[in-house]
């Protein structure tokens, strides 16, 4: 299971060559996965980039920490109440056995790490150059399983790799370097979108190793299922960030501490959940922002999970995909971002590539498939 939030989840669930929902289910699916995470990409967008107050003191939230520990919080519930409904005995064990804690503990750090650097990014480049990036977790997820575990993978992979990582850079490189006041995105030039990149490079290898741990976790203990993933990572999460939060204002005022890890000096005996509550007291119409965002990821996650036990795993590769390229021309339209010719042909290497993917790993189950169904024949 990758990024629960995001939307693209990976589970050990059953393989199901045939879909067994109706079409009324498909549609539901479907449509539940593209409302629930378009609003949650439009409202990430608007939350991260709208200045609120007068024009003479304008204010962003800035608040990542609290918003992903209301995100997570509201998941870990939403979750357990799923997986109670869902199964008709007793619910199994969020945590099975002592040994799980270590990884899916590693799990929670590595994801609880990963948003804020996602987050300050966005203060150096637009929100399209961020959801480009962020499609392409298939990158630090090979390289990490090539150079930690060794693994091997066929060559369409690394070409893949190569078509998103082309798409990046071009997209990056035709970056018009300025524009227009508004709500929308990045300052700046090259060395500030520079800057934004690598702040998304080091999100990305934590959503890597989150990636790369959450596999390994669905290879050693089965059978630990995706919806006992989903309520594990998201209540391990909250309890990390809720932790910061309170620990933050002691933080902040111990041995340079708060110095060194970039904390407001001036608001610092605040804590970030201080500062962001007063935030929410000045401009209340953030605080439904907020509550919707992490309602819309939520509930997000359900539709997946639903998704995967009616239909195949490769439906939800497809939706996925799509799902992000509607992100990106919403973002278009809603905040009046401007993209060049070459920057719409970064975009199509990238989906072009992720597409391709999705195309031959089809072909690939398909044939594997065939190949399961004769071998039993021959069994017979």
């Amino acid at each position: 299971m990758d990024k629960l939030a995001n939307g693209h989840v990976k589970t050990e669930s059953p393989a199901a060559s045939v879909s067994q929902g109706s079409f009324t289910e498909l549609v539901i699916c479907v449509g539940g996965i593209y409302m629930s995470f378009l609003s949650w990409a439009f409202l990430q967008e608007r939350i991260t980039t709208t200045k609120y107050g007068p024009p003479s003191a304008p204010e962003k939230f800035t608040f990542s920490i609290f918003l992903n520990t209301v995100q997570s919080s509201l998941a870990a519930l939403a979750g357990y109440i799923y997986l109670r409904s869902t199964t008709s005995r007793t619910p199994p064990p969020i945590f099975p056995n002592r040994a799980i804690l270590a990884p899916l503990g590693l799990v929670a750090v590595t994801s609880a790490l990963a948003s804020p650097f996602g987050y300050a990014a966005l203060g150096h480049v637009d929100y399209i150059t961020f959801v480009l990036a962020k499609s392409c977790k298939l990158l630090p997820v090979l390289a990490l399983h090539v150079t930690l575990f060794r693994r091997r993978y066929p060559l369409y992979k690394y070409a893949v790799v190569a078509a998103v990582t082309a798409g990046v850079a071009v997209f990056t490189l035709h970056q018009p370097t300025s524009k227009k006041g508004g709500r929308g995105g990045a300052g700046g030039g090259g060395g500030s979108s520079l800057w934004g990149l690598s702040l998304l490079g080091i999100n990305l290898l934590f959503d890597g190793l989150t990636n790369s741990t959450q596999d390994y976790i669905f290879g050693t203990f089965q059978p630990f299922t995706g919806q006992q993933m989903m309520v594990a990572q998201n209540v391990l999460s909250t309890a990390l960030t809720a932790a910061w939060l309170l620990l933050s204002p002691y933080l902040g005022q111990t041995m340079g501490l708060g110095a060194w890890l970039g904390m407001d000096l001036a608001a610092a005996g605040q804590g970030e959940f201080g500062q962001a509550w007063a935030f929410l007291q000045r401009h209340p119409a953030v605080g439904w922002d907020v509550l919707g965002f992490a309602a819309c990821g939520a509930f997000g996650q359900l539709f997946i999970f639903y998704t995967l036990s009616r239909f195949s795993s490769l439906l939800l590769v497809t939706v996925t995909v799509t799902r992000k390229m509607m992100t990106m021309i919403l973002s278009v339209v809603s905040f009046g971002h401007r993209l060049s010719g070459m920057q719409w042909l970064g975009v199509a290497l990238v989906f072009g590539g992720i597409g391709a993917e999705g195309v031959i790993q089809r072909r690939e189950k398909a044939a594997k498939d065939k190949a399961r169904i004769e071998a039993r024949k021959k069994a017979l």
